[in-house]
């Protein structure tokens, strides 16, 4: 009697199959020999979680689609809520505190300055993770802004960087060089290591990815290489080409509540948050989109428009890299690692006091019809950050979800096609998991303050830290707590209160239900979980009643006073000469 096989022997036999075929093809081809892997490290400036369009946005980026097509979209990696700190902590794989690098210049307050983690360079002996891997036998290349000091033995170059192309300051111009703020006189750029002049054609995403095929090109080909490209866009001033702004004509007229409450739709179709997830209301000194004139919508409308161009632009030109390396057959092992410093820019530059005469006097406008254009400051301001950082609350500066968490993409050998990830990671993790993934000695992720995420990128597991195990970030007195799926958060003014909440992410992500009293005790260990971090990496906290803003501005005024004086009273005389002779050809008739 002959048994006809059931649909389920015949789909588990159908699985087997794949599962075989799929192990086969991953194989090794017999006497092949391992390669160390390629690295491409692309870090995006103050791109929301969102705003990629794998992860939903509206502009254009279909080359980092396809990377995230082929590899991990992380759902819940979180940074810090600021640049620098950041950056040292990626290419460190420590704690900024740890890394010297503990805030940023701009904001530093008279307590923390030459002590101990805010030196605001990477401190003696820290390493970054091209110098363990030139240790490997990698060559190493950087092109972009760095922020990571500039003075003896702080630029690229003193950390590992064979050849380097790097920007010393926050932000700068992206058509020309040229500071885009009072704080900085200069765009300080250098290249391996000595003061450097820009090209005339220069446009940011353009030359970082032309500068670092040079580099490429120039190189050994039989030695794997490491490149970090670390893109102005979308920092202050957002700026691109006329043809990627277009595209985005007439996107963002629907105004920022609107576009807040579209993300959240989608966050929820493309499973970043749980469906019915609640979305927190906008701060409540932020403006409704209805209380703007017509005109002011249409500028605000051409200004988001402008930011997702700069970033259509950027991926544009990161498709250039990718076309470059599939000619020279090395896309194939090559691991790229696309990501965010922090979340989405809230300042508003160009109506702060003073901005006037200062932008009049640097050939700055802020014009509608040449908006992101040469010579243009353009911004997004609080309000659209805010929709920028949906799902999550706030943005950039903030230790909330929509200043931490952002979009990391992990694609290449050794990372499965695995689509979107929840594991609980962070910015001190992507050091390590390099250094695992390229086979260095087990030695060089030893002592450092995250851990390897290969063992999620191969589907060997699912997480990557358990539930009880905490993990903190602070910068300038924005802290917070993560452990398992719950949150400690405290965030400074002007948006934040100083005050500690707890929030249970995993069914909160837009952080609107403080916990803190329904649970006592937890809320209690996490203080001092905190607490014990703070002491461990030295957090050297700012009063009660912190302002970063006022601090910057006081920075400012500090760095200006004696070095701008003199043009100062040029232009003063100057105005004074040209009132003098309107005057006179009023009296005279003339």
């Amino acid at each position: 009697m002959i048994v006809a096989p059931t649909p389920r022997f015949l789909a588990l036999c159908l699985s087997m199959l794949l599962l075989a075929g799929l192990l086969i093809s991953a194989a090794p081809a017999a006497g092949a020999e391992w390669r160390p892997p390629n690295v491409v490290v692309i870090l995006v400036d103050d791109a929301g979680l969102m705003d990629f369009g794998a992860y939903g946005g509206e502009a254009r980026t279909p080359h980092i689609d396809a990377l995230a097509d082929a590899g991990v979209m992380f759902s819940n990696y979180h940074t810090s809520p600021l640049c620098a700190p950041s950056r040292a902590m990626l290419l460190t794989g420590l704690d900024n505190h740890l890394t010297g690098v503990a805030t940023i210049p701009e904001v530093l307050i008279d307590s923390q300055r030459d002590q101990d983690g805010y030196r605001m360079a990477l401190a003696p002996g820290v390493e970054t993770v091209a110098a363990r891997l030139q240790r490997a036998g990698y060559r190493t290349y950087m092109t972009g802004k760095w922020h990571l000091g500039s003075g003896p033995g702080d630029l690229p170059v003193d950390h590992g960087f064979d050849r380097s192309f790097a920007l010393d300051a926050s932000g700068a111009d992206n058509w020309e060089q040229k500071s885009y703020m009072p704080y900085y006189d200069e765009a300080p750029w250098f290249e391996d290591g000595a003061p450097a002049d820009l090209p005339e054609d220069f446009y940011s995403s353009a030359f970082i990815v032309d500068r670092m095929i040079d580099y490429l090109r120039a190189g050994d080909s039989a030695q794997p290489f490491f490149a970090y490209l670390a893109f102005q866009a979308i920092h202050i001033p957002i700026q691109a080409p006329r043809e990627f702004i277009d595209r985005y004509d007439g996107v963002y007229d629907g105004g920022w509540d609107e576009l807040r409450k579209q993300r959240w739709r989608r966050a929820q179709t493309l499973g970043l948050i749980p469906s019915g997830a609640e979305l927190g209301p906008m701060h409540p000194t932020l403006r409704r989109w209805e209380a703007l004139s017509d005109d002011e919508q249409k500028l605000y409308s051409r200004s988001m428009a402008v930011n997702a161009g700069m970033l259509d632009a950027m991926d544009h030109h990161i498709g250039r890299l990718i076309a470059y390396l599939r000619e020279q057959e090395a896309f194939a092992n090559t691991l790229f690692v696309v990501t965010s410093d922090n979340g989405p820019e809230f300042n508003d530059p160009v109506n702060a006091s003073g901005m006037g005469l200062w932008m009049w006097m640097n050939g700055y406008h802020h014009d509608l019809e040449r908006l992101g254009e040469r010579g243009s400051l353009a911004f997004i301001g609080p309000e659209w950050a805010s929709a920028a950082a949906s799902p999550g609350s706030l943005f950039k500066f903030y230790a909330s979800e929509g200043g931490l968490r952002v979009p990391l993409i992990v694609s290449g050998p050794g990372v499965g096609a695995l689509g979107l990830v929840g594991a609980r990671s962070f910015v001190t993790d992507l050091a390590p998991t390099i250094l695992d993934l390229a086979e260095a000695d087990p030695t060089e992720r030893e002592g450092l303050s995250g851990r390897s995420l290969r063992d999620v990128l191969d589907s060997t597991s699912l997480e990557v830290y358990g539930p009880e195990e905490a993990v903190a970030i602070e910068v300038s007195g924005n802290a917070a707590l993560f452990q398992g799926d719950y949150k400690l958060v405290r965030n400074t003014l002007p948006h934040g209160d100083g005050q500690w909440r707890l929030y249970f992410l995993k069914g909160d992500p837009g952080e609107t239900r403080d916990m803190a009293e329904a649970l006592p005790a937890r809320f209690e260990a996490l203080k001092a979980a905190y607490a014990n971090y703070a002491g461990r990496v030295g957090v050297i906290a700012p009063p009660d009643g912190f302002n970063p803003l006022e601090a910057l501005r006081a920075n400012t005024l500090a760095r200006q006073r004696g070095v701008s004086l003199p043009l100062t009273l040029a232009v003063i005389l100057l105005l004074g000469l040209g009132g003098a002779l309107l005057l006179w050809r009023r009296r005279s008739g003339r």
